[in-house]
C-alpha cells in the first residue's frame, strides 16, 4: 500500500467517527448478521443510513479514508469506502482492498460508494473477472452493474468484453444472482445492451455447463420485462 503522512485534524475526524460508531453500535444487530454468514473481523452493527449520515458530515478525504480502511472494523472499512475521494483512488488501493473482502457486503458497498467512480472501474471489472478468489469475480461483475447503473457518460460498448467474461463466470452457480442482477441492470440501459444479453443467453443455453443453461433460462425469463 501508498505510504502517508497523518495530521492532527485527520486524527480528529477519525477518533470522532470512532466514537460515533460506539455510541449508534447494536449488539442485535451484529449477532443477526453473524448468524447470516455475514462475518468481520469486528462488527458493531451500525446501520447503512446512520454510516452515510456519518459520512455526509465530514469532508471528503483520502488520508482519513486510508486510516479508517486500517482500522478493519466493519463500520471503518464501509466509512473509508463513502469520504475517500476517487481521483485519489489508485490501482494499488483497489487491489489491497478488493483481495481483502470478507463477504459480499463489503464487495457491493466498496463497488456503489467509490470504485465505480474511480478512473480504473472498466479495467478492473475487467481484470477482476479472473480473479481467482469468489469474492473477487464477485465485485467484478457487481461492479459491472453498478458502472451500467450509474456511468451514464461512458458508451454502451464499453460493457460488450463483460460478455465474453460471463460465459466463463456463469458456470459458478454461486455467481449466478449477481450476474442475472448486473445483466438486468445493463438490459435496461438499451436495446443495444438488450440484444447483446440476448445473444449471451443463446450462447449459455447451448454449452454444457448446467449453471450456465439455467442462467439462460432465467435471462430468458426476465430479459422481456426490462424494456
Amino acid at each position: 500500500m501508498e505510504l502517508w503522512m497523518d495530521d492532527q485534524a485527520t486524527e480528529r475526524q477519525y477518533r470522532e467517527l470512532l466514537s460515533q460508531i460506539s455510541m449508534h453500535r447494536s449488539g442485535e444487530v451484529a449477532d443477526l448478521m453473524k448468524q447470516r454468514g455475514i462475518l468481520y473481523k469486528m462488527n458493531w452493527g451500525v446501520s447503512l443510513t446512520d454510516l452515510r449520515a456519518m459520512a455526509a458530515e465530514v469532508r471528503s478525504s483520502h488520508l482519513l479514508a486510508l486510516k479508517l480502511w486500517n482500522k478493519q472494523w466493519r463500520e471503518t472499512m464501509i466509512l473509508a469506502t463513502l469520504v475517500d475521494e476517487p481521483g485519489e483512488v489508485t490501482e494499488q488501493q483497489m487491489d489491497y482492498w478488493t483481495h481483502r473482502f470478507e463477504n459480499i457486503e463489503i464487495a457491493e458497498q466498496a463497488s456503489a460508494n467509490l470504485w465505480w467512480r474511480t478512473p480504473f472501474a472498466y479495467a478492473k471489472a475487467l481484470e477482476w473477472c479472473r480473479g481467482k478468489k469468489h469474492l473477487i469475480r464477485f465485485t467484478a461483475v457487481h461492479l459491472a452493474g453498478r458502472l451500467a447503473l450509474s456511468d451514464r457518460k461512458s458508451p454502451d460498448e464499453m460493457f460488450e468484453p463483460f460478455m465474453e467474461e460471463m460465459v466463463t463466470l456463469s458456470r459458478d452457480k454461486t455467481l449466478t444472482e449477481v450476474i442475472l442482477r448486473s445483466l438486468m441492470i445493463m438490459a435496461q440501459r438499451s436495446a443495444y445492451l438488450r440484444e447483446l444479453i440476448a445473444q449471451l443467453a443463446a450462447t449459455l443455453e447451448s454449452t454444457e455447463h448446467e449453471a450456465s443453461r439455467r442462467l439462460a433460462a432465467e435471462i430468458g425469463e426476465s430479459l422481456p420485462f426490462t424494456m
